[in-house]
């Protein structure tokens, strides 16, 4: 997806027409991811990824991948191609990079036109367009919610599993949320 944001139009109308020109320049979707394509093929050369057939191994680490050219990108880590200067990590291209050594610098070149909230990733401003826009992809499979961010329905279907990995420390209460406890933490606990 083209996100460009030196254009006379706002920052959301141009995601919004990034999406519907989206749809009929690239009308292959792929079901699993919603991915789209050109072209049939690529579609399908896509689809392997999904498949879990993984043919390329790294002789360095034994990791595996659908295709050459991923095999080929990964080996970048290896041959510490694209390393950060300030603390030493290793990336698959200079663009990682690039974005990485905005978690150092502070910078972040990405800005809301609603709120004026900066972000380092132009992919963040998309999801953070989410809440002015409304719109929720992410539905729960069990119940009518629905979520404008993946991460959002993974912590509400820990209502559904009933799974608690948040602990207290100070006591025998666990919650679903991070958030939440702290919240407890604050509440409960704050004269200890």
């Amino acid at each position: 997806m083209l996100f460009i944001l030196y254009t006379g139009k706002s920052s959301l109308e141009v995601k919004i027409e990034a999406d519907s020109n989206d749809m009929t320049e690239r009308p292959y979707l792929c079901v699993v991811c919603d991915e789209r394509f050109t072209t049939k093929a690529s579609l399908k050369v896509h689809k392997v990824i999904h498949a879990g057939d993984q043919l390329y191994s790294c002789t360095e680490c034994d990791k595996q991948f659908t295709h050459l050219r991923y095999l080929s990108t990964h080996k970048n880590i290896h041959k510490k191609k694209y390393k950060c200067t300030e603390c030493g990590k290793c990336f698959h291209g200079n663009q990682e990079l690039t974005i990485h050594i905005r978690s150092h610098s502070g910078e972040k070149p990405f800005e809301c036109f609603v709120c004026n909230k900066r972000f380092a990733q132009a992919t963040n401003l998309i999801k953070h367009c989410r809440i002015h826009t409304g719109e929720k992809r992410y539905k729960c499979s069990l119940c009518d919610k629905a979520f404008s961010q993946s991460g959002h329905l993974n912590i509400h279907m820990r209502v559904h599993t009933g799974d608690k990995p948040y602990k207290c420390s100070l006591c025998d209460k666990s919650f679903y949320c991070s958030s939440h406890l702290q919240r407890h933490e604050r509440s409960t606990h704050k004269s200890r």
